[in-house]
């Protein structure tokens, strides 16, 4: 980007797309980001010298706002849809993380994945078990924990988390 006076308002010098797997995380994306981008710049440099590198003005009606993120956004909503949380925590890996309360204490979310069958109150346990903590969400959708990290412990199997929890169906998280 060719610098100017306003704030990420210059012209694009040099564009390359990444492809995004359906399960990338922000920091697998960051990583695969950091390749891409010591390509482009070594790109950028060479064609610069050869003064071959063309400004292209940036449509600014495309442009949207990313403001700093805190440890808030990580929150799960469980009045969002499953596949709006699993997309949040996959965005907010490795950081604020995704994350929600059950019975008051922090409860990080590592792995899940949103399932679209019918629910019932948003953040209420449908099931408890084996498979994970199927957890309800907006719009009727389940999202399946398969990973959490209780405040102060290691990351675990949901199943394991629920060994040693009293979660049952009806309980709710984040409340």
């Amino acid at each position: 980007m060719q610098m100017d006076e306003g704030l990420d308002t210059g012209d694009i010098r040099l564009q390359r797309a990444c492809d995004i797997a359906p399960d990338e995380t922000g920091e697998s994306l960051l990583r695969k980001l950091a390749a891409l981008g010591a390509e482009a710049l070594e790109e950028a440099l060479l064609r610069v010298e050869r003064g071959d590198l063309p400004r292209v003005p940036q449509d600014h009606s495309r442009a949207t706002l990313a403001p700093p993120l805190t440890r808030e956004d990580g929150r799960a909503e469980f009045s969002r849809t499953a596949r709006e949380l699993d997309q949040r925590r996959r965005g907010f890996t490795p950081w604020p993380g995704a994350w929600t309360t059950a019975s008051g204490e922090v409860l990080k979310i590592h792995q899940a994945v949103p399932l679209d069958k019918g629910g019932r109150a948003p953040g209420e346990i449908v099931n408890a078990g084996p498979s994970g903590i199927d957890v309800s969400c907006g719009a009727g959708t389940i999202w399946r924990l398969l990973e959490v990290q209780p405040e102060g412990k290691k990351r675990m199997p949901a199943s394991a988390f629920l060994a040693g929890h009293r979660l049952r169906v009806g309980d709710h998280l984040g409340s």
